[in-house]
């Protein structure tokens, strides 16, 4: 039987680079979305006509009741899960003080109480095999911080944290903890920044580009593999060196 990875906001972008990276390592890739169902089934059907194994299914993983119904609709089908990627997030550009309470709240409610609730929802099959692997997609504004981007560099900041607690908490469990910090990569969320701006950013890197999301899907691939098997607790930055 494949191994079984879940990924969350898998449709597009980092998530969807994971599901084509995993399935084609020989992975069964479950690609988890929250509104572009055709996006998600346009990936699956890619997928499946290349003879790998996908499975959409939908959720708003901020809601812990859909988040533990999609968990129970994989394991119903796939009777385990191995990998956990938790890859769903929200961003937003504002400055401090005309952030809303409304818009604290989401970016925290996807970044992290989403990660919370997948995390609590497959953590009991993976304790109970005495194996697994996490991986918690942070950002390398939750490393050092973004202006006009205090809520966004806020969450991704709890996702590191979190992933250094749990890390010690299961560790004798035989389940692996670990968080990607990526730097500039080119998706969907840095799609409103203009040629210049993206320029500047790529200028900025020592690596004098822009980073891909398979970049990003490789090292999460790495972190669920034995290839990582001693390593826990652990934030890799996937940033052209953007910091070090």
């Amino acid at each position: 039987m494949n191994p079984v990875v879940l990924i969350t906001g898998a449709s597009r972008g980092i998530g969807a680079a994971c599901a084509r990276r995993f399935a084609r390592a020989g992975w069964s890739a479950v690609i988890l979305y929250r509104s572009r169902r055709d996006l998600a089934e346009s990936l699956c059907r890619e997928l499946i006509s290349e003879g790998q194994d996908a499975f959409s299914v939908q959720a708003d993983i901020s809601d812990r009741a859909q988040a533990f119904s999609a968990v129970k609709t994989v394991l119903t089908r796939y009777r385990r899960i191995d990998a956990l990627i938790n890859n769903a997030a929200i961003a937003q550009q504002k400055l401090f003080t005309d952030i809303t309470e409304e818009e604290w709240d989401a970016r925290f409610n996807v970044n992290v109480k989403g990660a919370f609730n997948m995390t609590q929802a497959v953590l009991p099959g993976m304790i109970s095999r005495r194996s697994g692997a996490i991986v918690n997609v942070s950002s390398m504004w939750g490393q050092v911080g973004a202006s006009c981007e205090v809520h966004y560099s806020a969450a991704k900041a709890a996702l590191i944290g979190m992933t250094k607690a749990l890390a010690q908490e299961v560790g004798p469990s035989g389940v692996r903890v670990n968080c990607i910090a990526p730097g500039v990569i080119q998706t969907d969320m840095n799609a409103h920044l203009d040629e210049e701006t993206m320029k500047d950013l790529s200028d900025s890197t020592p690596l004098m580009r822009i980073g891909t999301p398979d970049e990003v899907a490789r090292a999460a691939h790495f972190l669920c593999t034995d290839a990582s098997s001693f390593i826990t607790g652990q934030v890799l930055g996937v940033n052209g060196g953007f910091i070090i």
